[in-house]
């Protein structure tokens, strides 16, 4: 039976306009969360994606379990990372089942993905060691560009979900205010939302602006206290 998931193997294979976002963002938030807790030894992460962070936890944590859907997915990262070898599950996240429990949870851009946001973060409550965090991240509908596009009319509404977004296979943006209910009603509490890349232009002005890493730099640190404006949201949680 086809996997709609493996449709959007395009999306990660590393010819897309949106890479250069998926970059600064995927490089950047990984390690405010292993600054944020320097003796976890464990982490289980939902979503292959880009492969980004995949290697970047790998490389940290002793034990690091990831979990993905989609066979294409997980070829194409296996294939342009050869030596990988963490532990890979494919699964649906609703079908997933273990014993083991981690110090860490990541949800890494993956509550836009799914159908039913509040049953996976319920279910994967229970594979969090006593005392453990999860993380989750999520693009932001309001992001300074956004805003900038809708007040200058050209973007009529900040949550409508652009053609890259459906190859990603996204079905919905956050703002601020929805990622705090989406979580809090899901029984858990919010310990930090931090922002993730101030991303002032599009896409396509960003890059023809040329910056340096100086400034991408910049741009990322600058975000960490303004979630509402930037391009994405990580929270803390438990």
């Amino acid at each position: 039976m086809e996997n709609v998931l493996d449709s959007h193997v395009r999306a990660y294979q590393g010819n897309n306009l949106y890479d250069f976002d998926n970059e600064i963002i995927l490089r950047w938030y990984p390690h405010r969360i292993i600054l944020r807790l320097p003796e976890a030894k464990s982490m289980l992460e939902l979503g292959l994606g880009h492969g980004i962070t995949t290697n970047i936890f790998a490389n940290h944590f002793e034990r690091y379990v990831v979990l993905d859907g989609s066979r294409a997915v997980i070829d194409n990262f296996r294939a342009s990372h050869p030596k990988f070898n963490s532990e890979i599950i494919e699964t649906f996240f609703e079908d997933f089942e273990t014993d083991e429990k981690f110090d860490v949870v990541n949800l890494g851009f993956i509550l836009e993905h799914i159908d039913n946001p509040n049953q996976i973060l319920t279910k994967f409550r229970k594979y969090l060691k006593r005392g453990g965090r999860m993380f989750v991240s999520v693009p932001n509908a309001e992001v300074l560009n956004r805003r900038l596009g809708n007040l200058a009319g050209l973007l009529p509404e900040m949550t409508v979900l652009s053609e890259n977004d459906l190859l990603l296979g996204h079905k919905r943006y956050y703002t601020l205010f929805s990622f705090k209910k989406e979580l809090t009603d899901a029984n858990y509490t919010v310990d930090r939302i931090e922002g993730i890349y101030l991303k002032p232009f599009t896409t396509q002005q960003m890059l023809s602006l040329n910056f340096g890493t100086p400034i991408i730099d910049a741009l990322c640190k600058v975000a960490v206290d303004y979630p509402e404006l930037s391009c994405a949201m990580l929270a803390e949680i438990h």
